[in-house]
């Protein structure tokens, strides 16, 4: 039973990884870079951020792999009062755009206890393993973007998140335990809105 359990959720996330040849715009993009990514992104109706009834679920229990092969867990959020899970795609122009931007963020909340993870969508092959190519794909990514914080790869314990996801870029925030704070984000936003949204997560969790 857990075994046929597990094979519906890859199911339906390879099917979202599939038909997600489409990412949300992003709110308020400024003057974004273009992303180096094929013309074939289509984008759907935004879901606006305060609105978003995306259910991104919950990270506090989980092991999964990163870009470079390394095993991590929840307790990647442990020393940290408030880590941001931007889920994305290698397709998703509007993901990539907004890449520069959360490496900045990374790098300038880093003194005050928020992280940023990065969860790669479509980075599995047809049987469930993981797709080297794409993880190449989105290293080169990663590189050209300065998006150099913690990347990790879907995983059978993700399953029940990512079968939620209903476009990409979708960003939720998790507290030290892996519990999820406020809603999720289903677009891509610009730097100022993004600190916006970081430090009324923040306060939230410092309450």
């Amino acid at each position: 039973m857990l075994l046929r359990y597990r094979f519906s959720l890859l199911s339906a996330v390879l099917a979202l990884a599939l038909s997600l040849g489409a990412c949300a715009p992003m709110e308020d993009a400024g003057t974004a870079p273009q992303a180096p990514v094929s013309d074939t992104d289509t984008a759907p109706n935004e879901t606006p951020a305060d609105d978003s009834q995306a259910s991104a679920g919950v990270m506090s229990r989980f092991t999964a792999t990163d870009l470079e092969g390394v095993e991590v867990d929840q307790s990647i959020f442990s020393d940290y009062k408030l880590t941001m899970v931007n889920v994305w795609a290698t397709f998703c122009t509007p993901c990539i755009n907004e890449m520069p931007d959360l490496g900045e963020l990374a790098a300038e909340y880093s003194d005050q206890g928020v992280r940023i993870v990065g969860l790669v969508l479509d980075t599995l092959d047809s049987d469930g393993s993981i797709s080297e190519s794409q993880v190449e794909t989105a290293k080169e990514i990663v590189d050209q973007t300065g998006a150099d914080y913690l990347h990790l790869l879907p995983s059978p314990d993700l399953y029940h998140i990512l079968s939620d996801i209903t476009g990409v870029p979708t960003t939720f925030f998790v507290d030290s335990t892996g519990a999820q704070v406020g809603h999720a984000i289903v677009t891509a936003q610009s730097k100022d809105a993004w600190i916006e949204t970081i430090d009324s997560m923040l306060a939230e969790v410092e309450a």
